[in-house]
C-alpha cells in the first residue's frame, strides 16, 4: 500500500479513491498529495481528508484569452468521511514554489504522495533546486496566523497548537537542512520538544480536543521560542537568498504544455 494512503482508515481510502476517480476526469494532476492532520503526525479517528493537487490545464485553454486559473475545490461529506479536495494549476504553482510558497512546496516534497502523473519525477529535482531562504516568510506567516488563531476565544485546542508547532518546525527544518519534512512527530525529538508529544496524544483523542488549563498555561510561554527558532534558522540557512534555477524550471514547464 501506497506510504501515505496507510495514514488513513478503510472509509477514508475508499471515499479517498472515489473523489480522486472524479476528480482524475476533470483534469491532468501531476501529484496528489495529503496534507492536515494526516500529514502532520496527529490524525484522529475524526479528521477529515485533506487533499491538495497540482493538475496541468490543456494548452489549448492557455490560448485564448487570459483568464485566472482559479483552484478547483470540493468540500463535502460523503459516507461520513469530511473530504477537503483541493488542486491548483501547475504553472501557479511553480510561480508560488519561487516565492517559497510552502503550500506548494510540501505537495512535492513531503514524501505524502497519493499518486502521481505525468511530469512529477521530472519536477522534484528542479523544486528541490527552487528552494530558496524566501521559504522563511513564508512559514513565519503561515505560523503567525495560526498563533492568533489558537488565542483567539476562551478554551484553546490541541489541534491549532500543533499547528503552531508544525509551520514554525517544518521552516526551521527546511531552512536549516533544505529537506521537507511535515509530520511533527519526526521534528520534536530533533529540536528538543521531546515534551510535546502530550499534545499530540491529546489531539490523537479527538479533532476538537481541548488542552487542559495546565498544558495551555505551559505551552503560552514557549511559543515565542519556536519563532525566534525559525528566525535565527532564516539567518543561517543552508538555502541562497533567492532561487537560483528559474529559467530552467520554466523550460520544464513549457516542455510539460508542448
Amino acid at each position: 500500500m501506497n506510504a501515505a494512503l496507510s495514514t488513513l482508515t478503510e472509509a477514508q481510502r475508499l471515499v479517498a479513491a472515489r473523489v480522486l476517480a472524479q476528480e482524475s476526469e476533470r483534469r491532468a494532476h501531476v501529484v496528489i498529495s495529503l496534507s492536515g492532520a494526516h500529514a502532520y503526525g496527529f490524525p484522529s479517528p475524526d479528521s477529515d481528508l485533506d487533499l491538495k493537487c497540482v493538475h496541468l490545464a490543456p494548452t489549448s485553454t492557455l490560448l485564448g484569452f487570459p483568464r485566472v486559473a482559479a483552484p478547483a475545490e470540493r468540500l463535502e461529506v460523503i459516507d461520513g468521511v469530511e473530504i477537503d479536495y483541493s488542486s491548483n494549476e501547475l504553472g501557479g504553482v511553480l510561480l508560488g514554489v519561487l516565492k517559497g510558497n510552502g503550500n506548494y512546496l510540501e505537495r512535492f516534497l513531503s514524501g505524502f504522495a497519493v499518486s502521481t502523473g505525468r511530469g512529477f519525477d521530472a519536477l522534484v529535482p528542479l523544486i528541490r533546486g527552487a528552494l530558496s531562504r524566501r521559504v522563511g516568510r513564508h512559514y513565519w506567516g503561515f505560523g503567525t496566523q495560526q498563533r492568533e488563531e489558537w488565542k483567539k476565544g476562551g478554551q484553546r485546542s490541541a489541534k491549532k497548537l500543533l499547528y503552531v508547532l508544525r509551520t514554525t518546525l517544518t521552516g526551521t527544518h527546511l531552512l536549516l537542512t533544505g529537506e521537507v519534512v511535515t509530520d511533527v512527530t519526526t521534528l520534536l525529538t530533533r529540536y528538543g520538544l521531546d515534551d510535546a508529544m502530550e499534545l499530540v496524544e491529546q489531539k490523537r483523542r479527538g479533532e476538537k480536543a481541548d488542552l487542559p488549563e495546565a498544558l495551555s498555561e505551559k505551552w503560552a510561554g514557549r511559543v515565542d521560542a519556536l519563532f525566534a527558532g525559525l528566525l535565527a534558522a532564516e539567518a543561517k540557512s543552508v538555502l541562497p537568498p533567492e532561487p537560483e534555477n528559474e529559467a530552467e524550471l520554466e523550460a520544464a514547464l513549457v516542455a510539460l504544455r508542448m
